[in-house]
């Protein structure tokens, strides 16, 4: 069994209203995409990893990111497609994974996850075929529909979903498929596997663990940055 990262890298970042796509933009000194290979890369559970660009940025990526930083385990480089799914699904199709093999796809503009629980996602994605990281939510939530407030859904039963999420590659490649097959665009990969009936656990991730795709979030990133990651490998 081998454990397999996809890093979706594809966005465009149109929120982040900067010059270059956000997974470039300089968070201490590296791109943010540098970070997040790095907590991957030297992790010993991880195999490989494969990096999914837009197709114009492939030799961007491979020169500034992948070869400046050194980063032996990304196999390739893959080009994205239209939607975040369907880069995933690229990124499966090129990985040539076995059923069995665990695969985490994680977003590439989430530099601090926590390597010491990429082991629970492993674990986890073994025993149940499916799993993701998350937090449980500190606010309370309102369901607005046109503007009016119609539902408070009990708060100790939400949970903000991060990545990684992670798979038996049987089962997110069929999941995959199965969404192409219906015209189906999830919000997640989890939700692909969710709409199977199949089940999907969920593993305790970091509120640090967060996604950066605006300017308030780069602030965010520097100030975490700054306090330090004793339990990240970047």
């Amino acid at each position: 069994m081998s454990v397999i990262v996809l890093i979706p890298a594809a966005g465009l970042g149109r929120r982040m209203g900067a010059a270059v796509n956000k997974q470039y933009l300089r968070l201490a000194g590296r791109p943010i995409l540098a970070h997040t290979l790095a907590c991957f890369d030297h992790h010993p559970l991880v195999d490989a990893i494969y990096v999914i660009s837009p197709p114009a940025e492939i030799s961007f990526c491979q020169k500034e990111v992948v070869r400046r930083y050194g980063f032996a385990k990304v196999r390739e480089i893959v080009a994205g497609g239209a939607e975040r799914q369907d880069s995933v699904r690229h990124g499966l199709l090129a990985c040539g994974a076995n059923p069995d093999d665990i695969i985490l796809i994680h977003d590439g503009v989430r530099p601090f996850f926590p390597a010491h629980r990429l082991a629970d996602l492993v674990e986890s994605a073994k025993r149940t075929g499916a799993c993701l990281a998350g937090v449980p939510v500190k606010d309370t939530i309102k369901e607005v529909r046109q503007g009016m407030v119609s539902g408070t859904p009990d708060r100790s039963c939400l949970w903000q979903a991060q990545t990684p999420q992670a798979f038996r590659f049987e089962i997110i490649a069929k999941a995959h498929q199965q969404a192409l097959a219906d015209g189906f665009l999830g919000t997640d990969d989890a939700s692909l596997v969710e709409r199977l009936g199949l089940p999907v656990a969920m593993v305790e991730g970091d509120y640090r663990n967060i996604k950066i795709t605006t300017p308030e979030d780069l602030v965010a990133a520097e100030a975490i940055w700054r306090a330090g990651q004793e339990d990240s490998p970047c």
